[in-house]
């Protein structure tokens, strides 16, 4: 096992195409750092750097305490899961998995000791013998990742490697992902544009986009505290609400005003956010996620002084069993800002907004299974101010946001 230090990384194409820019990043030994964005942010090219599959333009990177600049693939002490299997069609999975360790001449008794443990680790002991066509398509990605296992490497570094599973597949092998890092406690870089196999593998998060990092952190600490509208926009589902607000000072308290809404914000939000107060009497990006409303329907309602109270008349409601997400529409312009462009160019179509009135955005709450709102019902949410997000309208940076410890 090793840390891994990425510092001032650059990576430019022909032609000046410059996929990676200025990249600082400490991941620790033994830590399960993923590497989310969208498609084309750069995820993979960093792997790619780490591994030696791609040479750097700029920077340094180091694998324990060695520079690995120059350094070719096979004595960097790592081992790659990509997104295909890559597996030998006329190989048993037991000689799939021992391949690489032949290759570096290793004694027969070793080998057939290591495979044996990543079989057992992988539960794939019943099928060390079969050959990859008869296989499926979880148990190919367990040969694969039993293939880098067995090498024993200082650190694992696997791309996409679930992306090819259908997703009650994919569910069931992040679990044993989660186990085998807690087993095995390797250092692992994991690239994903799925914020769900993020949020739940990963000790840190390093959100890429545009080559640029935006934020390092635990998933936790990107929803409480985005750095910015993109991580605001990217982590969490529902996506988070977003309006453009006007900061109202009144009687020494500021309150956000947005449509037919004005939101009081209590004291120690503001007192936790520097700067915010210097807004006043201007405008601001304002968001609040769907998990920090509830509804007056619901028995469970919390109280106190940091509630703020939202009328609205309810749209639809989508019952997902757990829980129940409210769509309602908010009487103000939806945020322009190159973030949330962004973030709409990289969205499949099915996931794209349908634009409902001009001039209007549409929210969502997530509630309680065990709420009784309804479409067309005219409610009182009620909203957790102390909760709020505040961004500038022009950077898109999070307002009177400190930086944690050890971010990057």
């Amino acid at each position: 096992m090793a840390p891994v230090t990425l510092e001032h990384v650059d990576k430019v194409y022909a032609g000046g195409v410059k996929a990676v820019s200025d990249l600082s990043l400490q991941i620790r030994d033994g830590e399960f750092m993923i590497l989310v964005g969208p498609s084309g942010c750069g995820k993979s090219t960093v792997l790619r750097m780490i591994a030696g599959l791609e040479e750097i333009s700029q920077g340094s990177i180091r694998i324990g305490e060695q520079l690995v600049n120059d350094l070719p693939p096979k004595d960097r002490d790592i081992a790659m899961v990509f997104q295909n299997y890559a597996l030998y069609p006329h190989l048993t999975v037991a000689d799939n998995m021992a391949f690489g360790l032949r290759m570096r001449q290793l004694p027969a008794d070793e080998i057939s000791r290591r495979v044996a443990g990543a079989a057992r680790a992988l539960g794939l002991e019943p099928y060390l013998d079969r050959k990859p066509a008869a296989l499926s398509g979880g148990q190919r990605q367990r040969v694969a990742m039993g293939r880098a296992i067995v090498r024993e490497p200082q650190a694992f570094l696997m791309d996409e490697p679930l992306s090819n599973l259908d997703a009650k597949l994919r569910v069931g092998m992040r679990a044993a992902l989660a186990d085998l890092h807690e087993r095995l406690k390797v250092t692992t870089v994991y690239g994903t544009h799925d914020q769900a196999e993020a949020m739940m593998l990963g000790d840190r998060v390093c959100v890429l986009a545009g080559g640029l990092l935006q934020q390092a952190g635990t998933p936790q600490d990107l929803l409480d505290h985005p750095a910015s509208l993109f991580v605001a926009g990217f982590i969490g589902w529902p996506a988070m609400n977003l309006v453009t607000a006007r900061l109202i000072a009144d009687g020494g308290q500021l309150a956000a005003s947005f449509g037919a809404h004005r939101l009081a914000i209590p004291g120690p939000a503001l007192a936790a956010r520097p700067g915010l107060a210097e807004y006043a009497g201007r405008e601001v990006i304002l968001g609040a996620r769907p998990p920090d409303f509830d509804d007056a329907f619901d028995d469970a309602r919390p109280s106190g002084p940091s509630r703020a109270r939202m009328p609205v008349s309810v749209d639809a409601v989508e019952e997902l069993g757990g829980e129940n997400h409210v769509i309602f529409v908010i009487d103000a312009p939806p945020v322009e800002h190159k973030d949330i462009a962004a973030l709409l160019a990289d969205a499949d179509e099915d996931e794209a907004p349908v634009p409902l009135a001009a001039g209007k955005s549409l929210w969502t709450a997530r509630v309680s299974s065990g709420s009784r709102v309804r479409p067309g019902d005219s409610i009182e949410f009620g909203l957790d101010a102390g909760r709020l997000h505040f961004f500038d309208p022009v950077s898109g940076l999070a307002i009177g946001r400190t930086e944690p410890e050890n971010s990057a």
